[in-house]
């Protein structure tokens, strides 16, 4: 069984929320927020973070059951990240350029996670 994109999206997550519950800041400059939104931003940044943290964990370090059940859920998820950072660019709650980025990264972490998902299950992605 192909174990790498479950490593690969374990990094992803691990690396991403590490950044943000470590320097919040640094992304929400990234994002184009100043002032007091900045403020809001870091504090949900740092939640996106240790989330997106004890998600990475899950596929590296769980055992055998967490992973799976961690993979399960992982299209929902990242599903979801595709939809929230769609509808954050399209109202301009976020810019542009932020916007697309974070639907890239989004877009390859959604298929990281059925890549994996299907290699779990012992099938091959379509």
């Amino acid at each position: 069984m192909n174990h790498g994109p479950r490593i690969a999206l374990g990094v992803i997550r691990l690396t991403n929320g590490l950044v943000a519950l470590l320097a919040p800041g640094f992304l929400a400059e990234r994002l184009g927020r100043a002032g007091e939104r900045k403020s809001a931003a870091q504090y949900l940044l740092r939640m996106f973070g240790i989330r997106t943290v004890f998600l990475g964990l899950e596929l590296l370090a769980g055992d055998e059951d967490r992973r799976r059940e961690a993979l399960r859920r992982a299209p929902i998820i990242h599903a979801s990240d595709v939809l929230a950072v769609l509808v954050a660019g399209a109202s301009r709650q976020i810019p542009v350029r932020a916007a697309a980025a974070g639907f890239g990264i989004s877009c390859v972490n959604l298929w990281l996670a059925l890549v994996a998902r299907a290699a779990e299950r012992g099938k091959r992605p379509g």
